[in-house]
């Protein structure tokens, strides 16, 4: 009897261990599953943290690659832009619109097809008024003639009592341009300053008599100005009948300023006129080179001042080849050219 007793009792010892032993087996299997679904969850986690990262890093750098792209089309569309010719608003030409031609398809000897984007066109910045006064016509024809082919607006002064002087002005304003009186007047010096001229030692009505026979020969004019008349400037006596005479016949004056010392703008305000100014002489020095740096030199006050009056003469040989060549380009540079009663009006 004590036998079996023993070995039941070892039989339950042998059977709380082997319960003890599969407890410890299950919570080593659920320790060792709770691991694995940990560690499965590390893992995902750390996954679509990559994948957040390397989405973020590609929506940058696609960002910037469009923002570098967008720069580049900003960049290609002003090279364009700035390469357009463009004509401003006073006498515009018939131009061809320019374009940008783009090939598609195959490029062969006999096989192109190519379609045209049309640029718009913008306006140039306004950089300043051009005024052209051409003094001295009258002399004869033939050197006249070049200056009325000029394409654009120009003032061109004729000087009184001579074998050409009122043909020259019907052709003038045959051509379209502007005329006014060469007023020859007395210079500092012993210079002849020619026929119809006015001097210091007249009287008021001389003055105004020799004004209205002049006019009458070369009219209707819309004003005048100097030829020679340092010494008849700088009096501010003779300027005042000679603008007052200006203002009653609703013409203007532009002062050649042959000396620095002239009274006329002081006087045409005390008169109550607005006068014009010369800036520039073009032609001091007679080759192309000179007279480019002398207009260069207006441009630059033109800039400046808003405004440049230039003085050629009709027998500066190149002076009409230029500004042929050049009003084009003057133009395209945003300068407006202007007669000098255009200016006036401003």
């Amino acid at each position: 009897m004590i036998m079996p007793i023993i070995y039941s009792i070892n039989m339950n010892k042998t059977v709380k261990k082997k319960k003890v032993a599969s407890k410890s087996s299950q919570k080593r299997k659920k320790a060792s599953f709770s691991d694995a679904i940990r560690a499965f969850l590390l893992v995902g986690i750390l996954v679509a943290l990559s994948a957040g990262i390397s989405l973020a890093i590609i929506m940058i750098h696609s960002g910037f690659n469009n923002k570098i792209d967008d720069i580049q089309d900003i960049i290609f569309e002003d090279e364009i832009i700035n390469n357009t010719t463009v004509e401003p608003d006073i006498e515009p030409d018939t131009k061809t619109t320019p374009t940008v031609s783009t090939t598609v398809g195959t490029n062969t000897a006999t096989n192109t097809t190519t379609t045209s984007n049309t640029i718009a066109q913008i306006p140039v910045e306004h950089k300043g008024y051009l005024v052209f006064v051409i003094d001295d016509a009258g002399n004869n024809l033939r050197e006249l003639e070049p200056f009325l082919n000029i394409p654009g607006p120009l003032t061109i002064a004729v000087l009184p009592g001579l074998p050409y002087s009122a043909e020259a002005a019907k052709r003038i304003r045959a051509a379209g341009k502007e005329v006014i009186l060469h007023q020859p007047m007395e210079a500092i010096g012993a210079q002849d300053p020619g026929p119809g001229a006015i001097y210091t030692g007249m009287s008021a009505e001389e003055i105004r008599s020799i004004l209205r026979r002049n006019i009458a020969e070369i009219g209707p004019v819309v004003g005048m100005n100097n030829h020679q008349g340092s010494k008849v400037t700088m009096d501010s006596d003779v300027m005042r009948i000679i603008l007052e005479f200006c203002k009653d016949n609703g013409i203007y004056f532009l002062d050649s300023r042959t000396t620095a010392d002239s009274a006329a703008p002081v006087v045409a305000r005390q008169v109550g006129i607005k006068i014009a100014e010369r800036n520039i002489f073009i032609d001091n020095e007679q080759n192309k080179e000179a007279m480019l740096r002398y207009i260069s030199n207006g441009l630059t006050r033109a800039q400046r001042n808003g405004s440049a009056i230039f003085i050629g003469h009709t027998w500066s040989p190149d002076l009409a080849p230029l500004l042929t060549e050049q009003f084009a380009l003057y133009k395209e540079q945003g300068y407006t050219i202007l007669t000098v009663s255009d200016i006036l009006k401003r």
